[in-house]
C-alpha cells in the first residue's frame, strides 16, 4: 500500500499533466433565496430570490477540477447559439490553464440545469437540453481538432452525459484515434451500451451504471469484481474503476489484479459532480506518470473531499494535499486557503444557508486583544474568514522591521484558533478586493474605527450585510509588546 506522503508527492506532479477533455458541456445555475410562505395558487413554497450563481457542469466540471488541481487541459465540446452558450463560453475562458475549443451549432439548446435553494435545502431542479447527435460537419471538426490536440495533450477524457456530443459512433472514432497515437483514454460512461467505449484504457462507471450495463448483481466486493470483469471482456475495455458510494471504489485491472479502496468521506453533503472529480484526478495523475492504482487512490481521496461540499464542486490541489496529510477530509480542513479555494468554500457555506463573517489584520504577535476580537466576530456569524496581510503588505504598512513573524507562522497560529474557520493571505494594502469577492454578511473591525472608515463597509452594506464594531481591549497592542521587549 502506497503511504500518504508518497501520494502527496504525486499531487505535486499534477501541474505537469496535459489532458484533452471531450464531452457534454452544461451550465449549472444555482438560485438562492428564502421560502417563508406557501403559495396561495398551489401547495408549494414561494421562493423569494436573493442571489444566483452559475458554473460549469458536465464535462465542464471535469475541466474545472483539472484547473483546480493545477493541470493543463484542452476542452473540446459543442454549445448552442444561445445565451447559455455564451455564458458557458465566458466561464470556460475564466478557467486557468484551459485551452477552449467550443464549437457552436445553430439550433442546439445548450444544456442548462437550474437548481433552486432555500436555507440550504434544494427545492427543485429544472433542465433545458438538446440530446440529438452532432451534425456531420461538427463531428468532422471534432475529429480533426482532437487529432491536432493529441499531439500535445497526452491523455484523452471522454465525459459522456448523454447529451449528444459523443453519440453516433464519435466515441469509438475518438478512442481509435487516441490509441493509434499512443494516448490512454479514460471514459466517464453513460447508458447501457459500452460497445461504444471499446478499446478504452479505463472506464469509471458508478455501481448503478455497472449494474445497468452488465445486468449483473453489483452489491459486495465479489459481485463488483465479477461484473467489472464481464464488462471488460465483452466490451474490450482494459481497466474498470467502479465508484461505489459508501463502499468506496474497486479497481479491476487488465493484468488480473483487483483492489478495493475504502470510502474516505466522513460526512456527505452532496454527491453531484463527484464522478467529474474522480475522472479529473485520475486523468491528471495518469498524465503525470502515476500508476493506475495510485491514481485511483488520489481520485478516491478527492472524491471524499468533494462529497463534503454542496453543489457542483471542484477539489483544489491544496485540499488534496491536506487530506493526504491526515487532516479532516469531510471538511477539507486546510484552513489556510488561496483565494480561489476560499471563494469555493464560501460558496459552499452559502448553499448550506450559513452566515459568513470577515475580519482582517496583520496579527503579528497574537495577544488577548486579538483573541477577544476574533471570538466576538465568530459569535456574530456561522463561519469566520480572516484576511491576513502578507509579509510585504505588513512591511509597507508598519515599516521594514515588521512583521516579527512570517505570514506562514502567523497563518499557522491563527488557523489553530477555534474562532477562525479560514485564513487567507492578501498582498494588497487593504482587503477591498477580497471583501468584494467574498461579499461577507458581517464585516467586523475594532471600535477604534468609525463605520465610514472601515474598508469595504459600503460594499457590505449595499448588499444588505452588517458592519460590526467590536470594543478593543485596552492595554493590548503588538507595537506596545515589541516596545516593551526592546526596553
Amino acid at each position: 500500500m502506497t503511504d500518504p506522503s508518497t501520494l502527496a508527492a504525486d499531487v505535486e506532479k499534477l501541474s505537469s499533466a496535459k489532458v484533452l477533455v471531450v464531452g457534454d458541456l452544461m451550465l449549472d445555475r444555482f438560485i438562492y433565496g428564502r421560502a417563508d410562505r406557501i403559495s396561495p395558487e398551489a401547495p408549494i413554497p414561494v421562493l423569494r430570490m436573493d442571489h444566483a450563481e452559475s458554473m460549469l457542469g458536465g464535462a465542464g466540471n471535469v475541466v474545472r477540477n483539472l484547473s483546480a488541481l493545477g493541470a493543463s487541459s484542452a476542452f473540446l465540446t459543442i454549445v448552442g447559439d444561445d445565451d447559455a452558450g455564451r455564458d458557458v463560453t465566458h466561464l470556460v475562458a475564466e478557467a486557468e490553464r484551459t485551452e477552449p475549443f467550443l464549437l457552436v451549432e445553430r439550433g442546439r439548446q445548450t444544456t442548462i440545469k437550474t437548481r433552486y435553494f432555500a436555507s440550504g435545502q434544494q427545492l427543485l431542479r429544472a433542465d433545458q437540453e438538446t440530446t440529438t447527435p452532432a451534425d456531420q460537419t461538427t463531428r468532422r471538426k471534432i475529429i480533426d481538432l482532437a487529432r491536432d490536440l493529441l499531439g500535445e495533450y497526452n491523455v484523452l477524457v471522454l465525459s459522456d452525459y448523454g447529451k449528444g456530443v459523443l453519440d453516433d459512433g464519435l466515441s469509438r472514432d475518438l478512442i481509435d484515434l487516441a490509441l493509434a497515437m499512443g494516448r490512454p483514454v479514460i471514459v466517464d460512461p453513460k447508458g447501457d451500451d459500452y460497445e461504444r467505449y471499446r478499446g478504452a484504457t479505463l472506464v469509471t462507471p458508478n455501481k448503478k451504471e455497472l449494474g445497468i450495463a452488465t445486468r449483473l448483481p453489483v452489491d459486495g466486493d465479489n459481485n463488483a469484481i465479477a461484473a467489472s470483469r464481464d464488462l471488460a471482456a465483452k466490451c474490450g475495455i482494459q481497466n474498470v474503476l467502479v465508484t461505489r458510494s459508501q463502499e468506496g471504489m474497486t479497481l479491476v485491472e487488465g493484468s488480473g489484479q483487483e483492489f478495493h479502496l475504502p470510502a474516505e468521506a466522513r460526512e456527505v453533503f452532496d454527491v453531484s459532480g463527484a464522478g467529474d472529480t474522480v475522472v479529473a484526478t485520475l486523468s491528471a495523475a495518469i498524465s503525470a506518470g502515476v500508476s493506475h492504482l495510485d491514481s485511483a487512490r488520489l481520485a478516491n481521496t478527492a472524491a471524499g473531499i468533494v462529497v463534503g461540499k454542496v453543489g457542483t464542486a471542484a477539489v483544489f490541489a491544496e485540499e488534496l494535499m491536506a487530506a493526504l496529510h491526515h487532516q479532516d477530509i469531510a471538511a477539507a480542513e486546510a484552513k489556510v486557503l488561496v483565494r480561489a479555494a476560499l471563494l469555493e468554500r464560501v460558496s459552499r457555506w452559502r448553499r448550506q444557508g450559513l452566515k459568513v463573517g470577515f475580519t482582517n489584520g496583520c496579527f503579528d504577535l497574537l495577544h488577548p486583544g486579538h483573541v477577544i476580537l476574533l471570538r466576538k466576530a465568530r459569535a456574530a456569524c456561522d463561519r469566520l474568514v480572516l484576511g491576513l496581510n502578507s509579509d510585504a503588505s505588513v512591511q509597507r504598512l508598519k515599516g521594514p522591521e515588521r512583521p516579527v513573524q512570517t505570514e506562514a507562522a502567523r497563518s499557522t497560529v491563527l488557523s489553530s484558533l477555534a474562532a477562525v474557520d479560514v485564513v487567507t493571505i492578501f498582498g494588497e494594502d487593504t482587503p477591498l478586493e477580497l471583501i468584494r469577492a467574498i461579499r461577507p454578511d458581517v464585516l467586523v473591525k475594532g471600535a477604534d474605527y468609525a463605520v465610514s472608515e472601515v474598508v469595504g463597509a459600503d460594499i457590505v452594506q449595499a448588499a444588505g450585510g452588517e458592519v460590526m464594531l467590536v470594543d478593543i481591549e485596552e492595554g493590548h497592542s503588538t507595537t506596545a509588546i515589541i516596545d516593551r521587549s526592546r526596553s
